[in-house]
């Protein structure tokens, strides 16, 4: 809770405090900790609240949390900020002014005269731009797909490069080949040999959900997070159940926990 006397608080007031105290803490006399940190040892933080402030937004946490986590990621964008600065390679206002110039940049039908129908020319137009702005610096055998990072989560990746390639025109497939692809491959999964083919069918099977999903306007990724949560959530109905019974899962045969799975389930269905 900030502190409500401006005169007690170590730092400015509005969107420079978190500056401010970052390069505080790097200070001479600062805290041994975060003046050892370099951009390598702050990534798993970085990485770290990101997935917070997900959590936050998948589950619609309050006004008060989510401000919380974005000020983590604040944070995280302060002190890779501040440790450049010592470096004397750039500071914060430089990447505040770098991001908006970039912004100003790449919408023309905002800050210039370029008129647009559609959020989709939007995002055409996004990609023409940023084609030039590769060829420009000389980076001419790069393509749409180069530049989604790889080190995303497969499921994110896969989906951005699909995206990605659907803004420049490249979306051969419609949603009622992509079923029947979807069923091919689960087959190929079911009734194939294990090892390497198996491993491509799934892979062509995920890939195929993933461009259904898109089709459908779903974002997998979002989807199958909120999958997950929903996972999580009959297990711990589940592990209550077995609990509250005085067994453990030892003494279940398989058939019974499949039992305590769908009551779980139906426990979360709302009674008329």
């Amino acid at each position: 809770m900030p502190d409500p006397d401006p005169k007690n608080r170590p730092y400015p007031d509005g969107v420079e405090a978190i500056f401010a105290i970052a390069r505080r803490l790097r200070a001479p006399d600062g805290c041994p900790w975060d003046r050892e940190q370099t951009h390598e040892s702050l990534r798993p933080y970085l990485l770290e609240e990101t997935y917070e402030l997900l959590e936050v937004i998948d589950t619609a946490g309050s006004d008060e949390k989510m401000r919380e986590e974005l000020g983590d990621v604040l944070l995280q964008v302060a002190m890779h900020s501040a440790v450049a600065e010592e470096q004397g390679r750039f500071d914060a206002a430089e990447v505040s002014e770098t991001a908006a110039a970039k912004m100003v940049s790449r919408h023309p039908h905002v800050f210039g005269d370029t008129e647009v129908r559609s959020a989709a020319e939007v995002l055409r137009n996004w990609e023409q731009q940023k084609a030039e702005e590769a060829a420009k610096q000389g980076k001419t055998d790069q393509t749409v797909l180069d530049r989604v990072p790889t080190n995303l989560p497969a499921l994110a990746w896969t989906l951005n490069m699909q995206k990605r390639g659907a803004r420049v025109g490249f979306d051969p497939t419609e949603p009622e080949g992509l079923v029947d692809e979807i069923a091919r491959n689960a087959r190929e999964v079911a009734e194939g040999p294990t090892g390497d083919a198996s491993f491509d069918a799934v892979g062509e099977l995920l890939m195929a959900v993933v461009s259904l999903a898109r089709a459908r306007r779903v974002n997998a990724e979002d989807a199958l997070r909120s999958a997950g949560q929903h996972y999580r959530a009959q297990f711990a109905r589940m592990d209550r159940r077995v609990a509250e019974e005085g067994v453990s899962y030892r003494d279940l045969s398989p058939e019974q926990v499949r039992e305590r799975w769908q009551a779980a389930a139906e426990e979360a269905v709302p009674q008329p």
